[in-house]
Parts: structure tokens; sequence; C-alpha cells
């Protein structure tokens, strides 16, 4: 699904408006490796969901949307860009959208600061509008220095803890996707003057998408070709990276000591058969039902919502979340 046209959202100036944020940093020069490597980041591809969450969000209030929206969703794709450059880094990942991942061509310490940057960078845009009229606002900048960074944290805290529970599990998802892209929702609908009631419902329906969102991106790593996933099959694992699949797996008396059997030095015979083992274990079905019970609950939220016509955008979302395959 292309989604920005079934939304009938106009990428374009959302795009130029991304470009903005750094191309009107008059502290960074035009030529710098700065200014260039954000702008080849920005350029490289996306399909922009958290912009276009702000402006779904945006059509559940009493005024039209205009540029202030386009400027939120803007920050919401900045922010999201940094936390892809730290999430590289963190998950050892050489490629990112079938390119050579920044830190690869910057190298490590020049990718950390460009992407803290960039987060410095929405705080300060963003606080041109965090009025006492646009106390929402806050929440936007919020994320980007408080809850992804905690994500981001958490992922690097555990690895290998194979002793994770699903609750920890959880509430790393939360703070690592779901919680932005709920946040575009409401600082989009809040932002055009809808109640603080239908606001919350919105966030709550971000929240259940992206934690489904963060559940199938877990388990693509188990299920997708490397081509497709531009990386090892496996990478999280292989990493350190214990999500729910493997979770469910060490459930398994007899599968337990296997997978807890991998560590930093394991070679890739020991990770192919561990892979195999969560593969066959029932595993994957079950995080796939728990993304399914997210969805479900995201369905019953555009239900309570049925009767603002915006509704029927969340609809095409969820559409899309469901049917997520890259």
């Amino acid at each position: 699904m292309n989604l920005h046209v079934a939304l009938n959202i106009n990428l374009k100036h959302i795009n130029r408006d991304i470009e903005n944020i750094v191309k009107q940093d008059k502290d960074v020069p035009s030529s710098s490796m700065l200014s260039e490597s954000i702008l080849a980041l920005i350029r490289s591809g996306g399909k922009r969901i958290r912009p276009i969450m702000v402006i779904v969000g945006s059509r559940f209030g009493t005024t039209p949307s205009g540029k202030l929206q386009m400027k939120l969703a803007a920050a919401a794709e900045f922010i999201h860009a940094a936390s892809l450059i730290h999430d590289d880094i963190i998950d050892h990942s050489d490629m990112r959208r079938g390119q050579p991942a920044l830190h690869t061509k910057t190298g490590v310490a020049e990718a950390v600061h460009i992407g803290s940057y960039m987060s410095a960078r929405v705080i300060e845009l963003l606080s041109m509008h965090s009025t006492d009229r646009e106390r929402f606002v806050h929440d936007l900048s919020a994320i980007s220095t408080a809850q992804l960074c905690l994500g981001e944290y958490e992922q690097l805290d555990h690895k290998y803890d194979y002793d994770l529970t699903s609750e920890q599990y959880l509430e790393k998802s939360r703070n690592k996707t779901a919680q932005l892209m709920a946040t575009c929702l409401r600082v989009g609908a809040l932002s055009t003057g809808t109640s603080v009631e239908v606001a919350d419902l919105l966030y709550q329906f971000g929240e259940h998408v992206g934690m489904s969102f963060q559940i199938q991106d877990d388990l693509l790593d188990f299920t997708q070709t490397p081509e497709m996933l531009g990386k090892p099959a496996g990478n999280d694992l292989i990493h350190g990276q214990v999500t729910l699949p493997v979770l469910y797996a060490l459930q398994m008396p007899e599968l337990s000591p296997h997978i807890r059997a991998i560590h930093a030095g394991s070679n890739p015979e020991e990770i192919e058969n561990a892979l195999q083992l969560i593969r066959s274990s029932g595993a994957l079905e079950m995080t796939e039902q728990l993304s399914q019970q997210y969805l479900a609950q995201a369905q019953a939220i555009i239900d309570s919502l049925s009767t603002f016509p915006a509704h029927q955008d969340l609809q095409v979302l969820l559409q899309y979340f469901s049917k997520r395959e890259s």
C-alpha cells in the first residue's frame, strides 16, 4: 500500500520541511559532513509513517491543517531519523534502506554526534512553538530526548539477557517505537483543537499499532531473507537482542539451553541451529498472535471514534500495519 496516496497526503511538502530543518540552521555550513550526511539519510527513502500520523491526527481537530502541522510532521521524521542512526550502531547494522548505514561512512563517533545534533535541533525548533497554548508540542520534544534514549539504553542494557521478562521487552518496545507513533497522532490532534479525550484515544491507537509494528519488526528477523532485510537473517539474536520470539522459545525447557548458549563468540552453525529451533517451536505464531491482539485493540479505538469522518484514515493506517511485510 502506498500509504500517503491512500490518505491524500502530499509528501513533497513534508520532505521539503524536513530538509529545511538542517538547511535553515545557519550554524551548519551547507557543504559540511554534518549537513550532507543528514540530507543523504533523509533522501534515502522511508515511508514517512510518523509524519503521516501527525497529519492524520490533525484531521480530528476543529481547524484546518496548515504550516504548523507540516512543521510538526517534519520534526517527527527528524526525531525518527536520529534514532535510526543510533539504532544501526547499537544493532551493528551496516545497511539502512538498502544503502550503507551512516556510521559505516562517517565513523561511529561522528555518527553519534550527528544523531545527537539532530535530536538537539528538533528541541530547538519545537521550543519556538511550545507556548502555554501549545504545551502539547513539548510532548514531541520530550520523546526525542527521553523515551527514545531510554528505549535504546534498555536495548543495550539487556544484550544476551535471557532472563529478560516479557514486561521488560514490552516496555522497551513502547519506549523505542510505540510512544513516538502515539505522540504523533496526539500532537497532531491537539494542534488543530481537538479535545483532550479524543487526543488521548488517538494516543492509545498509536500505541497499539506501534507495539504491533515493533513486534512485527522482530518477527521479520526470523521470517525474511537477508536480501529483503538488508542484513543477515537472525541479526537481532546474533547481536544479543532478546526479542519476543526468543522469549517465547525460552519458555520451552528443551530449547532453553540451546538458546542460552548463544553469546558474542558463538559461531554461525550454533546461531543457525538456535534460529531453526526458534522457528520450529511455535514461538513465531505466539508472537504473531500478540501482534494481532494489539491490532484488535486499535480497531476498538476506531469504532469508538466512528462519529469523526477522519476515523476512516485510522482504518487505512490499521490496514497498512496489518499487512506489513517489510
